[in-house]
């Protein structure tokens, strides 16, 4: 019989199982666990390397045992609670860049379109936009290799554009009109990424702040913003977290700390280990602690946006409006790995000041917990208060006396339901597709003269979506395989013509211009404009508390 011999990776695996171990054991003496605990942490490490030192030697098809690993992480994470997660080496700077509120790159905006990277737009004080990129530009080779035609994805073109700062990059750029392709040699720079997206005044008092994530930058872009409105009169505040995901907490709870009185409440938490367990009140003079607050929520607004919410809510500080937010009240730590990877781990939970937690149930059915708004959506939810019920064992009172409940999201003070009236399937596929985004660019680049020395105000003012471009959209809809709907575009055509301002705009301006003329037809900011005596009401009150004739 012949002796078996182990390769170099046979070898290498229980060395690497052993570190794991050992990273294991002093993560145990980290946070002082029993040794019970400990003991029991060392037998399920050595049970995995046992099996995965099996499989690596024995199993009858190669395997890659990195993937292998990682797939069981992401397992193992799922059955804690949704909220624990693995990211791989290769995609954590990309997830981190998200939060930290910058990233190095050529610093433009990009589509996907035809197989084709299309520049959306230049970034504005980036090294695309000093060097004469323009939008509508196709990049068609980069660093000499061709990268339109070969099934690129979002992700392949990070990889290809963005590097460390100072390093350069070659794009080949196919430009309208130019009979040849363009080169141009990038030297890769620090990109912000701005998570307010707009701030503008709607009339003389009313200011409106767009909080798309909780970033690095957030606070003190929340900041300038503040200033600036105030600068031009700001009386009364809406502060927009619509489809916020949340991201950093603290981030939340500096903002907040504007907003609220002196010591007041904003966040606490709870974790196994005590130094999980804290609690975050205001200590600063804030920036807006007097003026009428307004907090627009919905579905996709969690975590971090319901931490503002909730203090906001709690404080009887302003009116929440909107529709019941997420419901996440886990708090996660970032923990980078030896590898590059990172481990996000829910170490508390956390509770508004009235001391309610709004994290929704939760169990090991992860698909169950994912579908939770489509859940929302068919029991008639999105469309009725009356179709919410809360449990009276989950009731808890505000700082001056009204119920609120804990259990699974925010509830707004006033709730507006979603309004579906004016889409249709049809303008859906028309912004789903490569359709709408292939007209805008066009448009834009054989129009770009008849916008110059417009100013943003002019053009939410005076400018018309005629009925010839959108005849030019549904053709562009055509070729990208929608078929067209005359019944589905008549229902919806003042709304398509509405969407279609809001996209150029972007293009044409910045992000303000997009939400400006979008809020017209945003039912929840529609209906916070009439709201704001309620909440001057709920904030100037020494007490909400209801009582009943004798």
């Amino acid at each position: 019989m012949s002796e078996t011999k182990n390769t170099k990776s046979q070898i290498r695996l229980p060395i690497i199982l052993a570190l794991a171990i050992s990273a294991g054991i002093w993560i145990g003496a980290t946070f002082a666990e029993p040794k019970s605990n400990q003991n029991d942490l060392r037998a399920a490490l050595y049970k995995l390397q046992e099996i995965m030192t099996y499989i690596n030697r024995d199993y009858v098809d190669s395997v890659d045992t990195n993937e292998l690993v990682e797939y069981g992480i992401t397992k193992m994470l799922e059955n804690l609670d949704p909220h624990s997660s693995y990211i791989p080496a290769r995609d954590a700077s990309l997830a981190q860049s998200q939060l930290e509120g910058e990233f190095d790159g050529i610093g433009v905006e990009f589509g996907i379109i035809r197989d084709t990277i299309y520049v959306v737009a230049p970034l504005t004080g980036g090294p695309s936009e000093a060097l004469g990129i323009q939008s509508g530009d196709q990049i068609i080779k980069v660093d000499g290799k061709t990268v339109a035609g070969i099934g690129i994805t979002n992700r392949d073109v990070f990889d290809y554009l963005r590097g460390p700062r100072g390093s350069k990059v070659v794009v080949d750029i196919k430009r309208r009109n130019a009979p040849e392709l363009i080169t141009y040699e990038i030297t890769r720079d620090k990109i912000p990424q701005y998570s307010i997206n707009a701030s503008y005044m709607i009339d003389n008092e009313i200011g409106y702040i767009k909080v798309t994530r909780f970033a690095a930058t957030t606070y003190e872009e929340f900041k300038t913003a503040l200033n600036q409105l105030q600068g031009q009169g700001m009386k009364k505040l809406i502060i927009d977290l619509q489809g916020n995901p949340g991201g950093y907490m603290g981030a939340a709870i500096n903002m907040a700390d504007e907003l609220l009185g002196d010591r007041d409440l904003i966040v606490s938490q709870e974790g196994k280990v005590s130094q999980y367990s804290q609690k975050a009140f205001a200590f600063k003079p804030g920036m807006f602690e007097e003026g009428s607050v307004i907090v627009l929520i919905n579905e996709g607004s969690a975590s971090a946006s319901e931490i503002l919410a909730g203090a906001i809510q709690d404080n009887d500080r302003g009116l929440i409006v909107g529709r019941r937010s997420f419901g996440k009240g886990l708090v996660q730590m970032p923990i980078d790995l030896s590898d590059g990877a990172e481990l996000r781990l829910t170490i508390a939970r956390y509770f508004t000041p009235s001391g309610r937690s709004i994290q929704k149930p939760y169990d090991s059915n992860y698909e169950a917990y994912e579908r939770d708004w489509l859940d929302r959506y068919e029991h008639g939810e999105f469309f009725s208060a009356d179709s919410i019920k809360f449990n009276d064992s989950l009731k808890y009172e505000t700082k001056k006396g009204r119920t609120v409940y804990g259990g699974g999201g925010i509830m707004p003070d006033y709730f507006v339901p979603l309004d579906t009236t004016m889409n249709s399937a049809y303008v859906s596929k028309l912004f789903n597709t490569d359709a709408s985004r292939e007209f805008i660019l066009e448009f834009v680049s054989k129009n770009k003269e008849s916008f110059t020395g417009m100013t943003l105000n002019q053009y939410y003012t005076d400018y018309k979506v005629s009925d010839a471009m959108l005849m030019e959209l549904v053709e562009y809809g055509k070729k990208n395989k929608v078929e067209f709907d005359s019944q589905d575009y008549n229902k919806s055509k003042e709304y398509l013509r509405v969407l279609v301002k809001a996209h150029l705009g972007r293009q044409i301006y910045d992000d303000s211009a997009f939400y400006k003329v979008i809020n017209d037809i945003n039912e929840v900011y529609l209906q916070a404009l009439n709201l704001f005596d309620e909440a001057e009401k709920i904030s100037m009150a020494t007490t909400l508390k209801t009582t009943g004739e004798q």
